[in-house]
């Protein structure tokens, strides 16, 4: 009996150690959960209330009271930033929903079907594509009154031909593989393939392409915001803090400072953890670092 076991042991495989995380992935998962821990906790860690007025601290710089100092209403620098990394964040991300909904179907669709369905659904991709993102994002708000789901929705809708090109491109590797013949084979459905044969292998490149998207969106809903197209006052969003402080950057530069250098870590962030990530889950990527 210890001899059949010795001899099972021994021709079971052994599993491949599970490779460490890299520096870049590591620092880029302590910036961005530092940030959303914060933009979580903010209604209870600021330490003032941040859409309290009062003329009496106007423009007060940093000291031990307001850590960053106060705006042209009196109102704490630092509480504000906190509440704004709430709503910069969960806009980033709610866009990015947005265009991962609408692009990853278009693309599936594209890169299976092929023939017209392609020659349609990617043109359709290159217009889009052909504006500049700012310059969508304000044909798609200037129609309506400017309020932070618009921007979240408009943000969205210009990045989902990146994302439809990205799902097109993966579907058109994998749609000759075996196992999608084998599908084929038992007669399973188009939409069966799609969704439960080539989305499930396809979510690595998305994932990580998404995790980049958000760094954009957040700049670009920053952008529109600073436009007066995205929050409107008294909300703290990055952009539109920005965008008070410029007349007084040279009176009271803090108040832009701290908006734009915490927007600056945050893409950090996020874009070390999307680079991080793509190490980890791209094959390729990581024969080739294995080789060196």
């Amino acid at each position: 009996m210890s001899g059949d076991a010795t001899t099972a042991s021994a021709a079971a495989p052994e599993k491949p150690p599970r490779r460490p995380m890299s520096l870049q992935l590591k620092v880029g998962l302590a910036i961005t959960g530092t940030m959303v821990l914060l933009g979580l906790l903010a209604p209870w860690i600021a330490p003032h209330p941040w859409d309290t007025i009062s003329m009496r601290t106007r423009f007060l710089a940093p000291n031990a009271t307001y850590w960053l100092g106060t705006d042209e209403y009196g109102r704490d620098v630092l509480s504000r930033l906190l509440m704004g990394a709430r709503l910069s964040i969960a806009m980033g991300v709610a866009a990015t929903v947005v265009s991962l909904a609408i692009g990853v179907p278009m693309g599936l669709a594209a890169g299976y079907f092929r023939g017209w369905t392609d020659e349609v659904l990617m043109r359709l991709a290159d217009i889009l594509m052909a504006v500049p993102p700012i310059m969508l994002g304000l044909l798609v708000l200037a129609v309506t009154p400017p309020a932070l789901w618009k921007t979240a929705l408009a943000v969205g809708f210009v990045y989902i031909p990146l994302i439809a090109r990205i799902a097109r491109s993966v579907t058109l590797t994998l749609a000759n593989e075996e196992f999608i013949q084998a599908a084929k084979a038992r007669a399973e459905s188009n939409w069966y393939i799609l969704f439960r044969e080539i989305l499930p292998n396809a979510w690595p490149p998305l994932l990580v392409e998404a995790s980049l998207r958000v760094t954009y969106a957040i700049l670009l809903g920053s952008a529109l915001s600073f436009l007066g197209l995205g929050a409107q006052p008294p909300s703290s969003d990055w952009g539109l803090m920005i965008s008070e402080a410029r007349s007084f950057i040279d009176r009271a530069p803090w108040i832009a400072l701290a908006p734009g250098i915490a927007m600056c870590v945050l893409v950090i962030g996020i874009n070390l953890l999307g680079d991080g990530a793509r190490e980890r889950l791209d094959p390729r990527l990581k024969a080739r670092i294995g080789k060196r």
